[in-house]
């Protein structure tokens, strides 16, 4: 995946977007987690050998412009629907990952340019009571705490969190991209309370894929999920936490590639 320096900025709809392109053929949206784009270089080739993969870094996060009019995940999804006109693409294979899969759910329920949905241990709705949590806290974690939940692998969970190895380069764009999950996931809780039963009407054909050994949401949250989705189809993926994507990126791959097939 190139260096953020050689990404280009594309002004959308008044926000300056860091805008990745891989690959060729039919279009894929790609939509981040709220850990950024770090780590996710081998997913990302393994779906550009087969589609063209559009991957934004959302509004502040990566090197992309955060007007102050910027505050919610709606304004995340309208300037999508902006760049998706922009670029005049149809047919768009949407896959979001954990604060993105909330993005792409919202994003599915507004464009008919999407033609296919895949969510990788996607956020975004509420299943339990106002005072329950469906989704563990990860503001108040350690990274320690975050290795253990959020990775089968504790050990390549420490690696990914281990944030003092990273270069000052890297560690400025991780410090944008925990501000930014904040302003977006802080209050309500990394949901929207009303989209689960907004999701009956998502048209576009949808897998939900979820590690087996997600401490963060668990593989009930993802049932919840596929089961608010007309027809959307639940996989597992084994040996993997709540970033399916780094930990296991071939399969995570390999599923997508052949739901869109199918």
């Amino acid at each position: 995946m190139a260096a953020a320096d050689d990404v280009p900025l594309r002004p959308v709809g008044g926000i300056e977007l860091e805008l990745r392109e891989l690959g060729a053929g039919r279009p894929l949206l790609f939509l981040h987690p709220e850990t950024g784009l770090h780590g996710h270089g081998p997913v990302l080739d393994l779906l550009a050998g087969h589609r063209r993969v559009l991957v934004p870094s959302h509004p502040g996060f990566g090197r992309s412009s955060l007007p102050d009019w910027v505050d919610e995940v709606d304004d995340v999804v309208y300037a999508y629907l902006d760049l998706l006109d922009e670029l005049d693409l149809t047919d768009v294979a949407l896959v979001g990952c954990s604060l993105g899969g909330w993005i792409a759910c919202e994003l599915a329920l507004r464009s008919p340019r999407i033609g296919a949905l895949a969510l990788v241990g996607s956020l975004g709705i509420r299943v339990g009571g106002p005072e329950d949590r469906d989704i563990h806290d990860v503001f108040a974690s350690s990274p320690a705490e975050l290795a253990r939940l959020a990775f089968h692998d504790e050990a390549e969970g420490a690696r990914f969190f281990d944030y003092p190895s990273r270069t000052d380069e890297e560690l400025a764009i991780t410090a944008r991209d925990q501000e930014a999950a904040v302003l977006y996931g802080w209050e309500p809780y990394f949901c929207d309370p009303k989209l689960r039963r907004r999701l009956r009407r998502v048209a576009a054909p949808t897998l939900v894929l979820w590690g087996a050994s997600d401490g963060i949401a668990s593989p009930d949250y993802g049932r919840a999920l596929a089961a608010a989705i007309p027809g959307a189809r639940f996989e597992l993926v084994e040996r993997a936490g709540h970033f399916p994507q780094l930990e296991r990126p071939d399969a995570v791959a390999t599923a997508v590639l052949s739901f869109l097939e199918a």
